[in-house]
C-alpha cells in the first residue's frame, strides 16, 4: 500500500507499507516494508511468516520453495483461510481478487474453480449461479493466480 512507514525492520522511511497478513510474536501489521519482506529480513528479525501454511501441498513442490512464499512473499487476506496455489511443480503467482467479469478473461481459471467445486453435490446450474455471483469485491471472491512456468491461471474461491 502507498503509505510512508519507519520500517520495524530496517529502520528505513520508505513510501510503502505491508498491509496483509503477519503471523508473528510481535504485532508487525502496517510496520513492514516490502523490501524487508522480500529479501527475507523480516522474517529471520521476527520469525515471522506471511502467509498461513495451512493448505494442501502437493508432494513435488519443493520445501524451499514453500519457504519463500512462506517467509518472502507478502501475503493476501480471504474470508477464510487462504491457499497459496500451485502448478508445474511451483508456487503460482498471486495475481488478486477476481469477480465474475474478470474471470471472463481467464477461462482456464474458471475450469480450475468448477474442479474445485466437482465433488459439491451441486447441480450444473447451481455450479454456474455459483461462478456468476463471484465479486471482487463482495462476500463470495476468487483469488487469482498464474503459473510461473507454463503461464495457466488457477483460481480458488471463498466466501463469509
Amino acid at each position: 500500500m502507498a503509505a510512508e512507514v519507519v520500517c520495524a525492520c530496517c529502520g528505513q522511511r520508505r513510501p510503502f507499507t505491508y498491509v496483509g497478513p503477519v503471523y508473528a510474536v510481535e504485532e508487525l501489521r502496517r510496520r513492514l516494508c516490502p523490501w524487508c519482506i522480500a529479501d527475507g529480513r523480516a522474517a529471520a528479525m521476527f520469525d515471522a511468516q506471511f502467509t498461513d501454511a495451512h493448505w494442501r501441498v502437493p508432494e513435488e513442490v519443493p520445501s524451499d520453495v514453500m519457504e519463500v512464499v512462506l517467509r518472502r512473499t507478502p501475503g493476501f487476506a480471504g474470508w477464510q483461510q487462504e491457499r497459496w496455489l500451485h502448478h508445474c511443480a511451483d508456487a503460482a503467482e498471486f495475481q488478486g481478487e477476481v469477480g465474475a467479469p474478470e474471470l471472463a478473461d481467464f477461462p482456464d481459471a474458471v475450469n480450475y474453480l468448477r474442479l474445485e467445486m466437482a465433488g459439491s453435490g451441486w447441480s450444473a446450474e447451481e455450479k454456474d449461479w455459483y461462478l456468476q455471483s463471484l465479486s471482487k469485491d463482495g462476500p463470495v471472491t476468487a483469488f487469482l493466480f498464474r503459473c510461473r512456468h507454463c503461464g495457466t491461471h488457477l483460481a480458488y474461491s471463498d466466501s463469509t
